[in-house]
């Protein structure tokens, strides 16, 4: 586990364990005044005055760490907790606080969450994070399910391309679908072409690692249906319109929307809600070779919409839209997609924060209440029916980019929406998958982003756990 968390047997904080004493900034002055004169005279000297995320380590007269004072915001945010597993002494601790059971499930959370390091490919891992005593009253289940899928979706996007391409992706969901019991099948090369799934294969065709779509069922044939499909691009060249150097170097994370469809799925069997899942994820290297597709090629999609490769760079949208057609033949109650799919929604938002677009004003507003509520905050972009004409092509019955640079997130959406039914509610995630700097609980590179929204809106929306 990449988390470090155990479980406190007696209820009490177990011996030898150090307190962290959380105060809110709000709070200080008012905690200080119930200190004892060492107390008052630590803080003073040393400056702590609980502004957010600053931290003192009190002695003890015989020397020892006695307690951690930790400056925070509020008990409810999720990162108050996040940089102490790597900045605070070896050992173990428990939170010296009455928390209400949502704020002991975020702070055991954002401990998990901090814990997190890749050291695959290091010759001297680093120092083993410290460990929290589980508080009192928090959801265990859903700590470990959070931080396990995080863990999976950080992992399989900082795996370079090199040790991560699609055949790998695929060995991955496997291995995670036949933990939980879920059935696996995976359509590879020629036979995507055989079984109609043309643009897929187009995209992938040029990379000796062959294209490949990774398929995965799970839950009773009567529940709810909820298909999750996730851009599997696990490099991205640009093709023959070659990206730059600059460009090309972290399209590593470009199969980074199915990554985090694979961490949901996770999520999702792992608390056994009661829906009938299906996953569907491309598996591609966008390459450049003889047999790579051309600018302005025509080909016809899964839906039979033919589409005119207006830039061979656009990729992401082709491998998905053939999925998305697969996903609305079964007519599901929601389907989610989400891919590292656009530069202008970083350019829109930030990094930080994804682009969510749908279809169905009700699912749209309860997403983006659960990003609010959990701390995984989404941001909605209108499909906005004026601008499709600028999908238009004069050979073809949709081309896969518009001509001018505007709208990119936007046009990108109302492309992958041709493959949906006005019927199926549906959401599509534009996000980075990356952290560009660390921060507490976030370390810079592969991320979830919008991951843990997504399932509170599945749980919300289709409820009980499976029996």
């Amino acid at each position: 586990m990449a988390f470090n968390i155990t479980g406190n047997i007696t209820g009490k904080k177990s011996a030898g364990a150090i307190p962290i004493t959380p105060i809110e900034t709000k709070n200080f002055k008012a905690w200080r005044k119930t200190q004892g004169k060492t107390m008052k005279a630590w803080v003073d000297s040393t400056g702590f005055n609980a502004v957010p995320g600053t931290v003192s380590l009190v002695s003890a007269p015989s020397g020892k760490l006695d307690r951690v004072l930790l400056g925070i915001a509020d008990h409810d945010g999720l990162w108050s907790y996040a940089a102490l597993p790597t900045t605070v002494p070896a050992g173990t601790y428990w939170i010296d606080a009455r928390l209400e059971p949502d704020q002991a499930t975020i702070a055991a959370l954002g401990w998990a969450l901090g814990s997190y390091g890749f050291d695959r490919y290091k010759k001297s891992p680093r120092n083993a994070p410290a460990t929290l005593v589980w508080p009192d009253r928090c959801d265990r289940g859903h700590v470990r399910r959070t931080a396990d899928a995080t863990e999976l979706v950080r992992d399989l996007i900082n795996t370079p391309a090199g040790d991560m391409g699609p055949a790998e992706l695929a060995a991955a969901a496997r291995k995670m679908a036949k933990g939980h019991g879920a059935k696996f099948s995976v359509i590879t090369g020629d036979a995507l072409l055989k079984r109609n799934y043309p643009t897929i294969h187009a995209v992938g065709r040029a990379s000796a690692n062959a294209p490949r779509l990774i398929d995965i069922r799970w839950g009773r044939p009567g529940a709810p249906r909820v298909t999750l499909v996730g851009k599997g691009v696990c490099f991205d060249t640009g093709g023959l319109d070659l990206k730059s150097a600059t460009g090309m170097l972290r399209m590593k994370k470009d199969m980074g929307g199915g990554a985090q469809i694979l961490g949901l799925a996770d999520m999702v069997m792992g608390a056994k809600l009661d829906v009938r899942l299906r996953v569907l994820v491309p598996a591609v290297e966008n390459a450049v070779s003889g047999n790579a597709m051309f600018p302005l090629d025509v080909i016809k999609t899964r839906k039979g919409i033919t589409v005119e490769i207006g830039n061979t760079d656009a990729e992401g949208r082709l491998v998905l839209c053939d999925a998305l057609a697969e996903a609305d033949r079964e007519k599901p109650d929601l389907i989610i997609d989400c891919a590292t799919l656009t530069g202008a929604a970083r350019v829109a938002l930030g990094t930080e924060l994804p682009a969510m677009f749908c279809n169905d004003d009700d699912t749209a507003n309860a997403l983006a209440a659960h990003g609010t509520a959990t701390g995984d905050p989404l941001w909605r972009l209108p499909l906005w029916k004026p601008y499709r004409p600028m999908l238009d092509s004069k050979i073809a019955d949709i081309n896969n980019v518009s001509e001018g640079g505007f709208a990119g997130a936007i046009t990108a959406a109302l492309y992958l929406q041709e493959f949906v039914g006005d019927a199926t509610p549906w959401v599509h995630v534009d996000m980075m998958g990356w952290n560009l700097s660390e921060k507490p609980g976030r370390p810079a590179g592969g991320e979830a982003t919008g991951m843990r929204a997504l399932f509170a809106l599945i749980e919300g929306k289709f409820g009980g756990r499976k029996k």
